[in-house]
């Protein structure tokens, strides 16, 4: 298992983003050399948790639940058999593009060692949005995301550091729960029934979807 490529974005105009200001950082592109990554901060506050990567958005993207987003390479080569279309390492906006590695698969609250020192705990999938969907060029795409389920996983950062393309990757705990990072997923997106088995990730799962599961829980029981 190991990095395939480390993926910064930087503010580039586009005509498909609701940001008032017209420019997203999704455009991600293989760095040349080490990223530094460590915890951005909170939502809303903190952006991305790799040094030159932009968050444009931060409403709904960074902070120290969402600081890296790691997609699989093999996910990416069945997307081109779908689509008939080549899809680089980092257009799907991630940081990470991985290798030998089950990113959709990922427990909540798993944890991944990058490297020499850098430890990444597994917190959610990612949430498909217009600005991929315009990114990609390609109609109906946050539903055939959707549907596919092939999420990919932000994760948080439990010990900073530098990575860099070629680092191995290491799995240094994995929690027994079975909540996976699809899982999350479904759980937010199409199957809310889901939304209990969550609980047993605990105060791993992003602090957005357990705020959710504790309230569908409350309102309807588990």
């Amino acid at each position: 298992m190991k990095l395939l490529s480390v993926n910064l974005g930087h503010p580039s105009p586009v005509p498909y983003t609701s940001q008032p200001d017209g420019v997203t950082g999704i455009d991600k592109r293989p760095a040349d050399g080490p990223v530094r990554v460590a915890a951005p901060g909170p939502k809303g506050v903190g952006g991305s948790g790799l040094t030159g990567d932009a968050v444009c958005d931060t409403r709904h993207h960074g902070g120290d639940d969402q600081a890296v987003y790691a997609y699989a390479r093999e996910d990416l080569d069945e997307w081109e058999r779908t689509l008939g279309r080549s899809l680089a390492n980092g257009c799907f906006g991630e940081n990470l593009t991985t290798d030998g590695l089950d990113v959709s698969g990922a427990l909540i609250g798993e944890r991944w060692r990058i490297g020499s020192g850098v430890v990444l705990e597994v917190t959610s999938g990612r949430i498909p949005c217009k600005t991929f969907q315009g990114h990609l060029g390609e109609s109906g795409w946050v539903r055939r995301f959707t549907q596919k389920g092939a999420t990919g996983a932000y994760l948080r950062v439990i010990e900073p550091g530098e990575i860099q393309a070629g680092d191995p990757v290491e799995i240094v705990h994995r929690p027994d729960h079975g909540v996976t990072a699809a899982m999350q997923f479904r759980a937010v997106t199409t199957e809310r029934e889901l939304l209990p088995r969550l609980l047993a990730a605990g105060e791993a799962l992003h602090a957005e979807t357990l705020a959710k599961a504790r309230e569908y829980v409350a309102r309807h029981g588990a």
